[in-house]
């Protein structure tokens, strides 16, 4: 299995130690971490480094850094991730490499503020997908979304998520998307008939 995800434009390769750059200039932008935390020192960043470059279930859940593929200019992050319920962050003791962590399975990603209007995210958001339910055994992705984060509603859409109401995550009550294997690909054969 590749864990090398490439698109048209972007490859996503998963996030090493160094890739802590790209994690900095995310996580200390007030503007990119809006609708989910505050921002994060760099300290706090290098320190939670370890937990951010772990995976589970044989690679197929963790976070990937999202880069140009020509260029390799690094614009983001992208990942499948145990989606928390109360805490308020996530749980990467839950990465075990060979097991599936038990629970919803989200996806996200992150981009810096030069990366965004370009349709990067719907980019990453489709090929996670694809990833997620032709090479792994993830039967259904979640994503949770901000009522206020209107851009990322319309890439979860766009990608084949359907709005499924309101649960707690995150330790809130928010909105959350949903995508089964069978969806995705009834979404696929229906675009290629048409």
């Amino acid at each position: 299995m590749m864990l090398k995800l490439l698109t048209d434009r972007l490859q996503l390769t998963p996030l090493v130690d160094a890739d802590i750059d790209i994690s900095i200039e995310l996580w200390t932008d007030p503007n990119v971490v809006k609708y989910i935390c505050d921002a994060e020192t760099e300290e706090e960043i290098r320190a939670g480094m370890p937990d951010s470059t772990r995976r589970g279930c044989n690679g197929w859940i963790g976070i990937w850094c999202v880069a140009d593929r020509v260029t390799s200019e690094k614009y983001g992050s992208a990942y499948l991730l145990p989606l928390p319920i109360e805490e308020d962050d996530y749980d990467f003791s839950l990465l075990i490499p060979d097991q599936l962590p038990e629970g919803n399975i989200e996806l996200g990603y992150f981009l810096k503020p030069s990366a965004w209007g370009k349709g990067y995210a719907t980019e990453i958001a489709r090929r996670l997908l694809e990833f997620s339910f032709r090479e792994s055994p993830l039967e259904e992705l979640v994503a949770s979304v901000r009522d206020e984060n209107l851009a990322s509603k319309k890439v979860l859409e766009k990608s084949g998520f359907i709005y499924s109401g309101r649960t707690l995550c995150y330790g809130a009550v928010t909105p959350i998307y949903r995508i089964s294997r069978a969806g995705w690909d009834d979404m696929r054969r229906s675009s290629s008939v048409s």
